[in-house]
């Protein structure tokens, strides 16, 4: 699945945790908005969420997802598993169109449609059309600075708006 008009980017650093997200919402070649928001807290405020795709699809999954938190206590992994798991085998799920970045505290997770929870071998990830420039640059700058989670990510985010059509530089950072 590959989606287009977004970058998402959450990342791990000297124990904060942070999801950045670009704010351009594009349809075909026009742009549409400039300040989306397509990085929010759930479930408390203890969970930050980041999705590429269709918009009114992810707030579907949002909604869903803050749903499994609340049955399983807050337990990310557990939430998350339960959601791919509904989101593979629900007929109606199954043709929602977006991908999600789940983080709390001590985990990361990139959840797909496909039934993927993917926990990344290192704390840096990615989706959407910008992400390879996003991950690229935040791993350069977590490995080889001394910089923050924040700037991190701002940077980066930076970087992959100026390689990205479809990503701008109206950038959302929430940290944990």
């Amino acid at each position: 699945m590959e989606f287009h008009g977004t970058t998402i980017l959450a990342l791990k650093k000297n124990g904060k945790t942070v999801v950045a997200g670009d704010g351009q919402v594009t349809f075909n070649n026009t742009i549409l908005k400039h300040h989306a928001k397509k990085v929010r807290r759930i479930f408390n405020d203890k969970i930050v969420v980041g999705f590429a795709g269709a918009t009114a699809d992810a707030i579907t999954l949002f909604d869903k997802f803050e749903a499994k938190l609340e049955r399983y206590n807050g337990n990310l992994t557990r939430s998350a598993v339960e959601l791919a798991r509904d989101w593979r085998t629900d007929k109606y799920l199954r043709r929602l169109e977006a991908i999600l970045i789940a983080v709390d505290e001590s985990q990361m997770f990139l959840i797909s449609g496909n039934g993927d929870v993917i926990e990344p071998d290192e704390e840096v990830i990615g989706i959407g059309s910008g992400s390879t420039a996003a991950i690229s640059a935040a791993k350069a700058l977590v490995n080889h600075t001394s910089l923050d989670a924040k700037t991190i990510a701002q940077e980066a985010m930076k970087i992959a708006s100026s390689l990205c059509i479809y990503t701008n530089d109206a950038i959302v950072i929430e940290e944990i």
